[in-house]
């Protein structure tokens, strides 16, 4: 059910992730998926299309978006979302903004590092100060420190802005994980913002569990969720702001328009789709990304032994730690000597040298290509990596 684009088809449909590299790079940065879409988004769009839904979005409700939401979470990871507390917003981005300006304290806001870039600066725009809390590179668990959480609380701050399943760890947090952030949020009458757009690409051997299924949250916490990121439908623009009980609803419900950038139709439409009729290829996609993962951790086992990659519980993003080849910026050196793009570390954490993002959610072939090309440049003294490729 998974169809892959051939290049020239990926440049037409991909203008960011293929229109922004050469044509003898390949583009493994941005997440994006190089696949077909899914049929019954692809169809409802084209009718839509065809019935002129080009104009403002529903604002009442009437639309299906938040039935078609309860539906997929309660199928999904057996998670209650009352309809009534689902509000759309334009993306996980805005909603994130929007749950800040409206709900938290103007303290400062915890956020866990690194982290999906946009989040760097979501704080400061809001009038708030971000502070951080590192994860240890050399940390296996890659877990949330809750000593240095309840530190943060303890000291001011007021909201922590959690992305689980993690980018770009690719981390999948256990219950207990969760119940341990819920308890330090608590005592410290503290919020959270959860960002769950990765939810439906939790990969086989790990679960999400939804934040908001917790016993003990509704009240200090919302989920941003979308099925963009799953469906490759991110410039449809349209996420959802679920809240956990009737006032916090309310509160996102009432926010002045200006603040709530307004979602798209087609957005609402591809969501429904999705949503409801997307089952079958989630799962076909959840298998290719399975086996994407398996080969990716063959391949750097045969061709770049000393990259270490976290394990890849959710998302198509993997994590790799390419310190032990010597390489400060080992993006830079991929995109320069083998004509590969990849996302920096440094985008996620500007402290953090020697890292780099790699998309997986492509042909076999073309990540085939792309660690080989990765090996020719990585395995290279830093210093002579530097130089310019002879033509």
């Amino acid at each position: 059910m998974i169809s892959d684009l051939s290049d020239d088809e990926a440049r037409r449909a991909l203008v960011l992730k293929w229109g922004a590299v050469e044509h003898d790079v390949i583009p493994a940065w941005v997440a994006e998926m190089d696949y077909a879409l899914a049929p019954p988004v692809r169809d409802a769009l084209v009718e839509a299309v065809e019935r002129g839904v080009t104009g403002y979005p529903a604002l009442d409700g009437s639309d299906g978006l938040a039935d078609a939401l309860a539906g997929f979470a309660k199928r999904h990871w057996n998670w209650a979302v009352d309809p009534g507390r689902v509000r759309p917003v334009s993306d996980v981005t805005a909603g994130i903004r929007v749950a800040l300006e409206v709900l938290s304290e103007s303290a400062p806001m915890v956020l866990p590092l690194p982290a999906y870039p946009p989040q760097l600066s979501v704080a400061e725009i809001t009038g708030r100060r971000r502070v951080d809390l590192v994860l240890d590179p050399d940390s296996r668990e890659a877990t949330i420190d809750l000593d240095r959480l309840d530190s943060l609380l303890r000291t001011g701050a007021r909201t922590l802005l959690l992305t689980q399943p993690h980018n770009p760890w690719g981390r999948v947090f256990t219950r207990s994980e969760l119940e341990g952030i819920r308890d330090v949020v608590v005592r410290h009458g503290a919020r959270v913002i959860s960002d769950e757009i990765h939810a439906p690409l939790v990969l086989p051997g790990s679960d999400h569990v939804p934040y908001l299924s917790l016993e003990g949250t509704s009240g200090h916490a919302v989920a941003v969720v979308a099925a963009s990121k799953a469906f490759n439908t991110a410039g449809l623009r349209c996420a959802q702001i679920v809240s956990g009980d009737d006032e916090t609803a309310r509160r996102i419900r009432d926010v002045p328009d200006p603040l709530n950038d307004s979602w798209s139709p087609l957005g609402v439409v591809a969501g429904v789709a999705a949503y409801v009729e997307g089952d079958a290829w989630l799962a076909a996609l959840v298998s290719r990304l399975a086996d994407q993962r398996a080969l990716l951790q063959e391949l750097l086992a045969a061709h770049l032994p000393e990259v270490r990659m976290r394990p890849l519980e959710a998302t198509y993003l993997a994590w790799l730690d390419v310190r032990a080849y010597g390489h400060a910026d080992p993006a830079a050196v991929a995109l320069e000597q083998g004509r590969v793009r990849l996302e920096p570390g440094q985008r996620f954490d500007p402290d953090l040298d020697g890292h780099a993002r790699l998309n997986v959610a492509t042909s076999p072939e073309r990540l085939r290509e792309v660690v080989r090309r990765l090996a020719a440049a990585w395995t290279q003294p830093a210093d002579e990596s530097r130089r310019p490729a002879e033509s």
